[in-house]
């Protein structure tokens, strides 16, 4: 008898949402066209958990051809690591670990879960244990052109300074890490991508909440969340190359009446921030000609 590809928490969630029959194309191993596609790419959003069992999320760029699949179980991102970046210190062998692999360009988007294999001070290979694609609703379109520069230290912020706040409220674009403490082989670590028009995050003080627009019906990152509360956002700034980073807390809100809500929003979650640090200009690249998706036109911002 062949295992379901949905952890327990999963199914609750779906069935928390409505949901019924949900089926999905999670396989075991990658495909060959998910083989092609991060071999082309020159960027991979990667999360893991630190040494206190937080979800962490960091990003590793390179040339294209900076990620190779010797086979259809493993990937292997060869690119150095920074030795402040907390996310990028936590993947060791053994650690369960997820990727994503994004193109701006034409708003594909496949994921790997898994276990990390060996390492070296070069080299990540991920021992794959789901292999995934998801719609492209949502992704913004954006071309990404090469900047020079030096990176900066991180920073860590004790509460988040007017630059952060600003780059979360105008963000069309985040990435959430988290996780579902369970032997079974379909939990793990996970990153998704989540979109909207810029505002459709909602900062107060320091809470951020987060509108769930329709989408594969997979419910991964709000199964992972009721496994697990703790969870990790990146954010990026297209314009200036910065990478934002924040732990916290969540909590799901299963209906849609929370009085002034986000049009296309079908439930809501709330994440409350515990640690953040920033990373100013690490990108190697920016992005211009921004583009929003057709699904992403359909939705609503919070109010003013």
């Amino acid at each position: 008898m062949s295992q379901p590809v949905f952890h327990p928490d999963e199914l609750r969630a779906q069935t928390l949402a409505g949901f019924d029959r949900v089926s999905g194309g999670i396989y075991p191993s990658m495909p060959e066209q998910h083989r092609a596609f991060f071999a082309a790419l020159p960027y991979l959003f990667v999360a893991t958990l630190d040494n206190q069992d937080w979800p962490v999320a960091t990003l590793f760029c390179g040339p294209p051809g900076f990620l190779r699949t010797p086979d259809n179980c493993h990937l292997r991102i060869s690119a150095p690591r920074r030795s402040d970046d907390p996310a990028q210190a936590a993947l060791e062998t053994g650690k369960a670990v997820g990727a994503l692999g994004l193109d701006f360009s034409n708003r594909r988007r496949n994921r790997v879960n898994g276990i990390i294999g060996r390492t070296d001070k070069n080299r990540i290979e991920i021992d794959v244990r789901q292999s995934f694609g998801n719609c492209p609703q949502y992704i913004q379109r954006r071309e990404l052109y090469p900047v020079s520069g030096s990176p900066t230290s991180i920073e860590q912020l004790l509460t988040l300074d007017a630059s952060a706040e600003r780059l979360i409220r105008q963000a069309d674009t985040c990435f959430v890490a988290n996780c579902a403490h369970t032997a079974l082989a379909q939990g793990g670590v996970d990153i998704s991508h989540r979109g909207g028009k810029p505002g459709f995050i909602y900062l107060a003080g320091n809470t951020l909440w987060i509108p769930d627009f329709r989408g594969n019906r997979y419910m991964n990152t709000l199964g992972n969340l009721l496994a697990e509360p703790r969870a990790a956002l990146l954010f990026v700034d297209f314009e200036h190359g910065d990478i934002l980073h924040l732990q916290g807390e969540t909590q799901i809100l299963w209906q849609t009446e929370i009085g002034h809500g986000v049009v296309g929003a079908e439930r809501y979650w709330r994440f409350d921030i515990r640690s953040a640090w920033r990373f100013s200009q690490a990108l190697p690249w920016r992005g211009r000609n921004l583009e929003y998706s057709p699904a992403t036109l359909n939705t609503g911002v919070w109010p003013v």
